[in-house]
């Protein structure tokens, strides 16, 4: 079997690494496996499964097309056309989706070729870009446009950023391109998103709740000297981890806990970039993203409770492999995040409950009511073998039944 995955990064991120981590399990099965990408690098022992859409000045163009006229996934038409012909020279049995947004591909002309192809489509929504005229997450913002049309959109300063507001159109180009996809399965990671799929246009396709996993031979607790190199040695570590902070993400809360939890006894600690226009207390760590899992893990293993104040989320995948390096974690039960934890391994609060959230980061640490043990043994329930096996199942089943 041949599968060609197509993302906007490959072995990078949480899901570029999920397309690796599945890429891997199809090697060792006995299968063939490429990666299409659109932007970032690619680590070299990854190599061997890209393939690079287009180049670092389509992806501007295409960020010039969409800041001036919201036309994210609309840009690089000659990009997708050059790739489309490499598709058909490798000619995969299975095609598998994953985040077709971040300035690299052509909807229209991408599924234009799923259609006449008639191969077998698998597709891995991670978040709800592709539900939306605009927005990538709509559950932070409380809006349901979605549900029956995008327009008017209030959020067109969010990702993809636009001065434009084309909600409408793109809703409606969307809407046509999946609706007229026969042969399209897809997968989501959460009952959250089971439930968003339901209440989309979407809610007539062929949907599998899998839970994407991680690689449990590299997510480990790690020996580290973060807290010596750093003069933290009486102090409770209480970490975040995220590719962007923004309000979103959390960023508010994270600074109140730095300014909330005694300075003596506590550091805050965030790893990821932070998005333009924030102020952080000046209390709080900073450290730049990292796409090396053992730095991640090293910092998982030497904090004491991981924290995740998402307002938006579809699974939760940085608490999970907090829970892998044997750490608890405290997160606001926003989205599908909840889906991932229960009383053993931490707690999930009500979504802006941050009286709630300071009691429990704090109750984490000082009176130690997780172990380390039961955070491990959560996180083998997300062992990527057993979240991946399923979808290798669901390939076999789509090809037999376009056979039939």
């Amino acid at each position: 079997m041949k599968v060609l995955m197509i993302n906007s990064v490959c072995g990078i991120k949480s899901t570029g690494r999920i397309c690796t981590d599945l890429a891997e399990i199809l090697e060792q099965s006995g299968h063939e496996c490429k990666i299409a990408y659109g932007r970032e690098n690619v680590p070299q022992k990854y190599q061997k499964y890209a393939i690079r859409i287009g180049t670092d000045w389509d992806l501007k163009w295409h960020g010039v097309q969409t800041r001036l006229f919201d036309r994210h996934g609309l840009g690089s038409k000659r990009a997708t056309k050059k790739f489309i012909k490499q598709v058909k020279e490798y000619d995969p049995d299975i095609i598998h989706l994953h985040n077709l947004h971040g300035y690299y591909l052509n909807l229209p002309v991408l599924f234009k070729y799923l259609r006449e192809s008639k191969k077998p489509v698998v597709w891995s929504l991670h978040d709800c870009w592709s539900l939306t005229g605009h927005c990538a997450h709509f559950d932070f913002n409380g809006c349901d446009k979605w549900k029956t049309e995008c327009k008017n959109c209030a959020y067109t300063n969010e990702y993809p950023k636009s001065f434009f507001d084309a909600s409408k159109r793109n809703f409606k180009i969307k809407q046509e391109l999946y609706m007229d996809m026969p042969n399209l399965s897809l997968i989501v990671p959460s009952k959250w998103m089971c439930e968003v799929l339901g209440d989309s246009f979407l809610h007539n396709a062929d949907l599998y709740m899998f839970p994407a996993g991680i690689d449990l031979n590299r997510f480990k607790p790690t020996q580290s000297d973060f807290k010596k190199k750093n003069d933290l040695e009486n102090k409770y570590i209480v970490l975040g981890v995220a590719s962007i902070w923004n309000s979103m993400k959390g960023i508010e809360y994270m600074s109140k806990l730095a300014n909330d939890l005694p300075e003596d006894r506590y550091q805050v600690v965030i790893v990821g970039n932070i998005a333009d226009g924030f102020q952080l207390s000046d209390r709080v760590m900073c450290l730049h993203n990292t796409d090396s899992i053992e730095e991640l893990c090293a910092l998982y293993s030497t904090a004491d409770v991981f924290v995740n104040p998402t307002l938006q989320e579809t699974q939760g995948l940085t608490t999970i492999e907090a829970f892998a390096c044997g750490t608890p974690a405290v997160i606001f039960g926003s989205g599908g995040s909840a889906d991932c934890i229960d009383n053993t391994c931490g707690v999930a609060i009500e979504r802006g409950n941050y009286d709630e959230f300071l009691h429990m980061v704090i109750k984490a640490c000082e009176k130690k009511p997780f172990t380390k043990d039961a955070c491990i043994e959560k996180s083998k329930k997300y062992d990527k073998n057993l979240c991946y096996n399923p979808i290798l199942n669901l390939y076999n089943e789509v090809l037999e039944k376009g056979q039939k």
